[in-house]
């Protein structure tokens, strides 16, 4: 174990400066929010974006997913990532009951990407550096060796959410703590319109009674397993040393062991190295027509090569396809070139090379229906 204990080291020396602020910013039901906002018709209405529920059959069996519910929505039971079929079966439940049915709209990223600079734009008159986590949330350092700095951070974080609710009519939510981690986990406490502040002396209280899934990284599969070993809350998970977590979850018991005393040494990351590009589809039905598949893979291959060349990258090198079967098994196949290419010919034609043996018995031997496709190229070169 003398690979944990240098962590350990590390990871304690670089956590605890007393003059560090981290803020977390995150936009409540940031897609929703923003149609809400822009459409006064839309206003107090339970609203859904994301796939078209009636792409199938205009029954409401539409395939894909939703991308944000907003609050009311969420009233209903809708949430993100939940089927969009069964949205529409919640919506319509709702409406049975004499409640208010829900709008549903298709997904305007060119419109989410340009609040959401607009949104960089006001957070960076008050902060040196910013992170963009995502579309809809952000990252920035209020650090400073001011004797009132948690007073200062937190006037500088009153003043973002109201300059941004003015510019846009949308709110957001706060965490400000000593780190990454504490700042994000804060900023979900109260939701919508939240501000909580976490500092240096406050952190282990402020973790212990929450549950283990309020981590980053601690999804279901990974609570199962906690929750066998009698780790529900944060402070379960203290109970345990970092040798007991690495012989439960292997290299991830070691960040869960720090995460749970809220060490966190990672640095905000201003410019992020977009590693990929690529585009992906899920089926109205699913299939195994090969002619029908190709077409849709010739137009993905298409639409990721136009972005390509619409970006500041001039050459790729590897090229992946995902297959996903309708019993959501998925399979990524990749190819590393010899070298580097910015033709579309050659793309494509690596690309189907990649794709055929799951049309065919080579790598889809029981003839499974396939649900989606993807592809995109990395190992991108300026």
């Amino acid at each position: 174990m003398i690979y944990v204990h240098v962590v350990a080291e590390r990871s304690t020396k670089n956590a605890m400066g007393n003059n560090r602020i981290i803020a977390h910013l995150d936009m409540d039901a940031f897609f929703a929010s923003i149609e809400e906002a822009d459409s006064p018709i839309f206003k107090g209405k339970p609203i859904v974006v994301g796939s078209d529920p009636h792409s199938v059959d205009g029954q409401g069996k539409g395939r894909g997913v939703v991308s944000t519910a907003n609050y009311k929505a969420r009233e209903y039971g809708i949430h993100s990532a939940l089927s969009i079929s069964v949205a529409w079966q919640l919506s319509q439940k709702a409406k049975q009951e004499g409640k208010e049915e829900v709008i549903f709209l298709p997904v305007d990223m060119g419109r989410y990407q340009q609040v959401s600079l607009g949104i960089y734009g006001i957070i960076k008159k008050y902060a040196d550096i910013v992170e963009s986590a995502s579309v809809d949330e952000f990252y920035f350092n209020l650090s400073s060796e001011e004797n009132n700095a948690w007073k200062l951070a937190e006037k500088i974080c009153l003043e973002i959410k109201k300059n941004i609710k003015a510019e846009y009519k949308i709110t957001c939510s706060v965490g400000l703590g000593p780190n990454k981690l504490i700042a994000k986990i804060a900023a979900g406490q109260k939701k919508p319109d939240g501000f909580v502040i976490v500092r240096q002396g406050e952190v282990e209280g402020f973790l212990e009674p929450l549950s283990v899934r309020e981590l980053p990284g601690v999804g279901p599969k990974t609570a199962e397993i906690l929750g066998k070993n009698g780790i529900e809350k944060i402070r379960d998970l203290k109970k345990f040393s970092y040798e007991d977590l690495y012989d439960l979850l292997g290299k991830y018991g070691i960040e869960l062991y720090y995460k749970s005393k809220g060490i966190d040494d990672s640095e905000l990351v201003e410019d992020r190295e977009v590693k990929s590009i690529g585009e992906q589809i899920t089926f109205e039905k699913n299939t195994i027509d090969a002619v029908y598949i190709g077409d849709v893979f010739s137009k993905l291959c298409s639409d990721v090569f136009l972005r390509f060349k619409e970006s500041e990258f001039k050459s790729f090198k590897t090229i992946a396809i995902t297959v996903r079967f309708s019993n959501f098994e998925t399979k990524t196949t990749a190819k590393t070139l010899k070298e580097y290419i910015n033709n579309d010919k050659i793309f494509k034609l690596e690309a189907l090379k990649l794709l055929l043996p799951y049309l065919d018995k080579r790598k889809n031997p029981n003839n499974k229906l396939i649900r989606l496709i993807g592809v995109k190229i990395e190992k991108l070169q300026t």
